[in-house]
């Protein structure tokens, strides 16, 4: 497939092979559960045809809670292989462990040099207990800016977790983009940063923090479009569209499903294309 052929960029996409579900450890059952579908693996090559048969290129996003969960994380040289193999449809982000700093920079650097990543993520502040703004963590941002690398967080409502007794010790506070991620891109400010989901409950913070920090972008992700605030909506479509990107934090919402109900938004054809596709090629120099 080639750039010329990509009608959109998902920027938010989930590996389903044996090794992330295994590192999913007991979340796999309880998402399941909270989503009403368990996961299924799904190989690489499924994926990428899936997204090439739409025209699509998708971001592969890794995770790593091992110091939280006790669960060893899928190694990031799969999506390096991934994107050797499907390198038309998929973008590497590699995960690292937010708790282990000197650690997490290495390795950074290692899948920057032999894989070319372009960001690190999805990180999630929730699940993996760390706040953004935590100066034991500055390495990290510090190391990403260097490299000219995105840094994605899950913001908002917690998937993880959900509708267990004490959300299974995973705390929304540590999702709130007002103080945590606003400090960071205050103190960042070429660093780019993609704020996961709208960010519901929080999602006019979220829309605040994208307003004054032209280094944070908004990826729809993690909700069907029907279900975007208004709010979320009326920003995307003005103020912001520079900083929204199409999301779909597959599988946890399914592509046809996302781009049949953004059809249905009062969205202007120009923000559109932009959201699809034009904002993610320029935020990743495609």
């Amino acid at each position: 497939m080639l750039m010329t052929d990509v009608v959109a960029i998902d920027v938010h996409t989930h590996p389903q092979t044996e090794e992330f579900l295994a590192a999913m450890g007991a979340r796999r059952r309880q998402m399941g559960e909270h989503f009403g579908k368990e996961r299924q693996p799904v190989s690489f090559a499924e994926q990428a045809d899936m997204y090439r048969d739409r025209k699509m290129m998708a971001v592969l996003c890794n995770s790593d809670d091992e110091s939280t969960s006790g669960v060893k994380g899928a190694p990031n040289d799969l999506i390096g292989q991934a994107v050797s193999n499907h390198p038309d449809v998929f973008i590497p982000f590699a995960g690292i462990d937010p708790h282990q700093p000197a650690k997490a920079v290495a390795e950074i650097r290692r899948c920057h040099s032999e894989f070319a990543i372009k960001g690190i993520g999805e990180l999630n502040p929730s699940r993996q207990k760390f706040f953004m703004n935590d100066p034991q963590v500055y390495p990290i941002w510090e190391v990403c800016q260097e490299l000219g690398l995105v840094v994605m967080f899950h913001m908002g409502f917690a998937g993880s977790g959900a509708g267990r007794p004490g959300g299974m010790g995973y705390r929304l506070e540590n999702v709130r983009p007002i103080p945590y991620l606003d400090d960071m891109a205050a103190d960042f400010p070429e660093l780019q940063i993609i704020h996961a989901h709208p960010g519901w409950p929080y999602h006019q913070e979220t829309l605040a923090v994208a307003w004054h920090k032209s280094n944070v972008w908004i990826d729809l992700s993690g909700f069907a479009p029907k279900y975007f605030p208004a709010e979320v909506v009326h920003y995307a479509n003005s103020l912001i569209q520079d900083q929204v990107l199409f999301g779909t934090d597959w599988p946890v919402v399914g592509i046809d499903r996302w781009m049949r109900e953004f059809d249905e938004l009062p969205i202007k054809p120009e923000v559109r294309s932009k959201i699809l596709l034009g904002n993610a090629r320029r935020l990743f120099g495609i």
